[in-house]
């Protein structure tokens, strides 16, 4: 899962969106991570040869627009090095050789001074956008980071070299620092979720400038690139170090060319029912009657607005604005909560509950409906039964249905009654806040909260809250596979 945080100003912060943390288990082989790294990297990102060319083309409104393709250029740079490895400088002596787990970055000669003096001169002559002091900061750092980066992002390959197979080629190139101080300034995890600026997308671009920055915490006008051979003892280098077992493993699997699983069995034509499935009539096919007792809900806490997204726009976005978000949606917020799925679904049961002047023990059966639960056992319907001190129900089960959640609920809690003439409980409730991740089509959409109905029998003679119901599921694949979580193409988020 991928919680938000509320920051110290009371400001609702993604870290994941700027911290790229990809899941290396679902990964097989380098094409299927590359893939990713494409869609979420390369195809947002300019060149350097593309920003020089509109800069050259007048193609800049203001100073933002600059610093983003910069910026975005910088994460697409250092792509593999933020979802694969950590950077490490270490003397040269202390390296290990034989380790298959400890790498170095390998460069091809590069030389991108003409480039920054171009990027360089076309900010100087764009006029600010917002805020000349703070894009002037954001400015420096990000100038600073592309001046001594020591390769174009192109030829950048995923798996570096362990030092064994660098030094095969004594000519390879590699970081030397000529100069390494441990305490060399950058920004803690805090400072960067912290960072406040009246301008979304400032606050945004001040975060991205922050991690960017930490990617290089050495003093970056004393680094060049040396050939391995030449390299002597008190040198200090940059070692690769991956960044958690499953990157390892990852590459490990990747190197040693491991039988990847068999293809899935493609899905066959959708063929339609052999009779279509008829509207079901309460009245004629039912002889209990439902009457909803009572709706209850309970809404997320914390308020997301749609600028609250642009200021957590992520590495992978490309340019929105919030009225554009709006004008896409119809959407100004949505409404998160810091609590469990779990427990608002137990609040909403509890208030209809109350609403319904029921107790416990009148109650028949309890159903949940949900696609973002993470409790398979107890199921969550069990456990809110148990929570409201329901010794035993007739049934108690959850039902994962997604957007038809609802209408499968009811359907159900109609036909139970039938069985058990007394009153059904129905919950629906999602939490997508943690499960939506970088995702920017999910995130501007989906909220949280939590529903919960009392269907009652209907007194003798009285007609029914729900007169028809008619339910639908199934193909074509193409719509059973419009909305997937979780999604191992997206790094389990929801697409």
């Amino acid at each position: 899962m991928k919680p938000f945080v509320i920051n110290r100003y009371g400001r609702i912060v993604f870290p994941f969106n700027f911290f790229p943390a990809l899941d290396f288990s679902v990964f097989e082989t380098l094409d299927q991570f590359a893939a990713v790294i494409k869609r979420d990297f390369e195809e947002k990102a300019p060149t350097e040869v593309d920003i020089v060319a509109k800069v050259d083309a007048h193609a800049y409104n203001g100073r933002y627009d600059l610093l983003r393709d910069l910026a975005l250029n910088l994460f697409w740079v250092n792509r593999y090095a933020m979802t694969m490895y950590e950077k490490r400088p270490m003397r040269w002596r202390d390296v290990p050789r034989q380790r298959d787990d400890v790498f170095l970055p390998i460069f091809q000669p590069w030389d991108g001074g003409e480039l920054t003096s171009a990027i360089e001169s076309g900010y100087r002559a764009l006029p600010p956008t917002w805020d000349e002091g703070t894009e002037d900061k954001i400015s420096r750092i990000l100038l600073d980071v592309f001046r001594h980066k020591k390769g174009a992002g192109a030829e950048l390959p995923a798996i570096k070299p362990t030092v064994s197979e660098i030094l095969a080629n004594a000519q390879s190139l590699t970081y030397h620092l000529l100069a390494y101080d441990p305490d060399y300034p950058g920004y803690g995890y805090d400072d960067i979720i912290e960072f406040a600026h009246r301008v979304p997308e400032l606050e945004a671009l001040g975060r991205q400038a922050m991690v960017l920055h930490n990617q290089y915490r050495w003093d970056r006008s004393k680094t060049r690139v040396i050939e391995v051979g030449k390299l002597h003892d008190d040198d200090f280098v940059v070692v690769f170090s991956p960044r958690s077992d499953e990157v390892v493993q990852f590459i490990r699997r990747v190197k040693a060319g491991r039988r990847v699983p068999p293809r899935r069995p493609a899905p066959l034509p959708a063929k339609a029912p052999v009779t279509p499935y008829p509207a079901i009539d309460v009245r004629e096919r039912f002889a209990v009657m439902p009457r909803v007792e009572a709706l209850a809900v309970y809404k997320g806490e914390i308020v997301c607005t749609n600028d609250d997204l642009i200021r957590n726009t992520a590495y992978c976005w490309s340019p929105m604005t919030a009225k554009e978000i709006e004008e896409k949606t119809g959407i100004v917020e949505r409404l998160y909560t810091e609590l469990d799925l779990d427990h608002i679904a137990l609040l909403a049961a509890q208030r209809a509950l109350a609403k319904a002047g029921r107790r416990p023990e009148e109650i028949g059966a309890v159903l949940f409906c949900s696609c973002t639960s993470a409790k398979m056992m107890p199921s969550l319907a069990t456990w809110l039964s148990g929570q409201l001190g329901m010794l035993q129900t007739h049934a108690s089960c959850d039902m994962v249905a997604a957007c038809a959640g609802l209408p499968y609920g009811l359907a159900e809690a109609v036909r139970l009654l039938q069985e058990v003439e007394r009153p059904v409980l129905v919950v629906c409730g999602e939490r997508f806040s943690d499960k939506i991740g970088t995702v920017r089509t999910s995130r501007m959409i989906f909220g949280d909260g939590a529903a919960a109905l009392v269907v009652g029998p209907a007194p003798a003679g009285a007609p029914p809250d729900i007169e028809w119901f008619q339910t639908y599921a199934s193909g074509p694949m193409s719509e059973v596979d419009s909305i997937i979580w979780p999604n191992p193409e997206f790094d389990n988020n929801i697409t």
